[in-house]
């Protein structure tokens, strides 16, 4: 995620808040942006923010880690296992963190010297440091690592990480019982059902950039701008008629207008990405509104679904409205975007995660008014935008849809 500098800031927070997660010292979900309480880190700016199932984490610029909601398998990394309705710095760190990923229940820290850190559960091997460990309240240093990390990426119950060297490394056993069914009667590689961070394969030719993972997929960004995609294809995330690709695939650049990509993200069954021209793709499921565009059109190609019948393949399609976005976030099902300075979401809205004050799903991009947002984030159900402080910093915001 990009840095951003500012003297001082707010956090609004809003969606899902059923444990805290919202950091504001209650429970109860909000479906709009509301102020957080950040008591607890005055005069400090905020580098990166994110979320997972029920918790939050926020990193500062002097690489602080603050944390509140769920922790039942330690994911906040505070050494005990009480939920938290307000942000706590995590204490004892000695290692300076630049960025997070937040799995559902895990949370995986990046320092700038490289390492991995990890904490929460470890119920399929998602820490990376073995099957001994169930779960950790306390961060572990993932030591089987040895290059110098330099992007993470957490799904559901699996991981990711690319070392300096442009090496792509994979573990959790998230993915397991898809690809077992899928690939059966052969056997699963290894990548796929390591508890430990295992090389992925097929990528030895290519200088790996940026990782990131939806719940049973995982996608890689290159350093010459093409994409590989890999894990279940249930939603047509991979843009393929198979139902499971078990190593990286290449995704065609004519799908994404020849160009190169720059940036990538995704949520738990879509993907979004930016090419070098600041346009924005989006393909994957988008039943919920999280593709931020129509989906159903003559030309998607159609393959057997798990039903019997046939299901529509989503192929990458242009988001008018998002072009020259300069930071994107996604949660599970919903996403945000930075645009000229104002805020934009859109996707799946049940606990009120698109801030537009109701709980209906919303099918395009629309502005929630009064808020000037510097760093954005997203939990599973949750939504999180550090805004520089103002007088008067509006506790409620409406959005407006775009024209």
């Amino acid at each position: 995620m990009e840095t951003k500098s500012l003297l001082e800031f707010c956090l609004h927070a809003w969606g899902a808040n059923s444990y805290g997660q919202l950091g504001q010292g209650h429970e109860e979900d909000q479906s709009v942006p509301r102020l957080s309480d950040t008591a607890a880190l005055p005069h400090r700016t905020v580098r990166a923010v994110g979320g997972g199932g029920g918790h939050s984490v926020v990193v500062t610029e002097n690489r602080e880690v603050f944390v509140c909601g769920q922790n039942n398998k330690g994911q906040l990394g505070l050494g005990h296992t009480a939920d938290l309705s307000t942000l706590q710095l995590c204490p004892g760190l000695k290692q300076r963190v630049t960025n997070v990923a937040c799995g559902w229940d895990f949370t995986l820290l990046l320092t700038d010297c490289g390492k991995l850190l990890a904490c929460g559960s470890n119920a399929f091997g998602q820490l990376g440091v073995g099957q001994t460990v169930t779960h950790s309240a306390d961060l572990l240093v993932i030591e089987s690592l040895k290059e110098p990390v330099v992007s993470v990426a957490a799904g559901l119950r699996h991981s990711l990480a690319v070392t300096d060297a442009g090496c792509v490394y994979q573990w959790g056993t998230g993915l397991f019982s898809h690809a077992k069914r899928a690939l059966s009667p052969h056997p699963v590689p290894s990548h796929l059902s390591s508890k430990m961070p295992a090389l992925v394969p097929g990528l030895d030719q290519k200088t790996s950039h940026i990782v990131t993972a939806g719940s049973t997929h995982c996608v890689c960004l290159t350093a010459d701008g093409d994409l590989f995609l890999w894990g279940s294809n249930k939603h047509s995330q991979l843009t393929t008629t198979e139902p499971f690709l078990s190593s990286p695939t290449l995704l065609k650049r004519s799908l994404l207008g020849g160009e190169k990509v720059k940036n990538v993200w995704s949520g738990w069954t879509h993907i979004v990405a930016q090419t070098e021209s600041g346009r924005v793709f989006t393909w994957g499921r988008g039943n919920y509104g999280q593709l931020g565009r129509p989906t159903s059109t003559s030309s998607n190609p159609e393959r057997p679904s798990a039903e019997g019948g046939k299901q529509e393949v989503y192929l990458p399609a242009d988001v008018k409205a998002l072009c020259g976005a300069t930071q994107i976030a996604c949660g599970s099902e919903h996403n945000l975007a930075i645009l000229g300075g104002c805020l934009l979401s859109w996707g799946w809205n049940e606990h009120g995660m698109c801030g537009d004050g109701s709980e209906t799903d919303v099918f395009e991009p629309q502005l929630i008014s009064g808020l000037r947002p510097l760093v954005i984030g997203c939990g599973a159900g949750h939504s999180m935008a550090v805004c520089a402080a103002t007088t008067g910093s509006r506790q409620n915001s409406a959005p407006t849809p775009l024209q």
